[in-house]
């Protein structure tokens, strides 16, 4: 759940809105969390810019396809734009320039990395309102609002939860998604820091990049347990944690070697249910995709200004245990 949307302070409550003259009320879908306004502007275009290289991102265009399906009864087309399958600048970079030559009214991006500010401030400044969802760089931005978990404070819950299930001891195996991404070395040092500081008998092998892929994830679990087998966990900050899952059940390890990373995902949940995952925390993809792109709605058609510059999404971490 989002902290800020805890209390449905959110403006637009009311049930109807009006369009070309007809009421109508448009019910929100489940994991929605914010109704939009009336639109007395006319038509309203939004680019909603995402990735596409692992399993995480189906409830993120989940989310925006809702959000579309929802905002068309408002006069509101949203256009999902998939900006590929390798994580980059350039490619937020192209995305927003070619929403901004379309003439968007205003653009929902997963930023992800640094270099991506120059051109987010130019669609501010151009009066193109850019909200930014998942995972933005470490340089500010004239950006509208950013809905997002805080990366830091999420890898030290899972540091937190690493040290409780190691019992203080043993050698942990490190695999991040890009070495250039801010969430991910953030959720990354999150977890390491305060093991070295709290635990410093815990041993880190690695860290290694699998560029969110299940399959780099696979191998590098290999290459650990041949170098280290007494190696005792694995801790995956970003996509394809379910290939390292799968290494552990191939190498006959399960209750041995443990794996923990994000998002719960049916690739990530099925291992959590076999035991090869023993820890999932969740981002809540879908509403962050939704309520971002109807805040953003909202701002365009009604001035309505977001809950706050940064809405914080709070993790569920699940276990096998809680599945019983």
């Amino acid at each position: 759940m989002l902290k800020s949307l805890a209390h449905k302070t959110v403006a637009g409550l009311a049930a109807a809105a009006f369009l070309v003259g007809t009421t109508f009320a448009a019910s929100l879908p489940e994991g929605g969390s914010v109704e939009a306004e009336a639109n007395t502007k006319g038509p309203v275009r939004i680019a909603f810019l995402s990735f596409q290289n692992n399993p995480f991102w189906k409830p993120v265009t989940e989310g925006a396809m809702a959000a579309k399906d929802y905002l068309a009864n408002f006069d509101a087309t949203l256009d999902y734009v998939d900006l590929g399958d390798e994580l980059s600048a350039e490619a937020v970079v192209a995305g927003i320039e070619g929403a901004l030559a379309q003439q968007y009214d205003g653009i929902v991006v997963v930023p992800i990395f640094d270099g991506t500010a120059r051109i987010i401030n130019e669609a501010t400044a151009e009066g193109v309102p850019v909200f930014n969802i998942i995972a933005e760089g470490g340089v500010p931005s004239d950006r509208l609002a950013f809905i997002g978990q805080d990366a830091l404070s999420a890898g030290r819950q899972i540091g937190e939860f690493i040290a409780d299930r190691m019992d203080g001891d043993g050698k942990l195996g490190v695999i991040t998604g890009y070495f250039g991404a801010t969430q991910h070395t953030n959720r990354m040092n999150g977890a390491v820091d305060f093991l070295k500081e709290q635990h410093p008998n815990i041993e880190i092998v690695g860290p290694f990049e699998n560029r969110d892929k299940a399959e780099v994830a696979y191998s590098l679990v290999q290459d650990m347990y041949t170098a280290h087998p007494d190696l005792e966990m694995v801790y995956v900050t970003a996509g394809g944690p379910f290939g390292a899952a799968k290494a552990v059940q191939d190498l006959g390890l399960t209750g041995k070697v443990g794996v923990v990373g994000f998002d719960h995902t049916p690739d990530n949940m099925q291992y959590l249910e076999t035991g090869e995952m023993v820890g999932l925390l969740d981002q809540a993809p879908f509403q962050q995709a939704f309520d971002a792109s109807v805040m953003l709605y909202n701002f365009i058609v009604a001035g309505q200004e977001p809950l706050a510059k940064v809405i914080e999404v709070e993790g569920n971490l699940l276990t096998p245990d809680a599945l019983n």
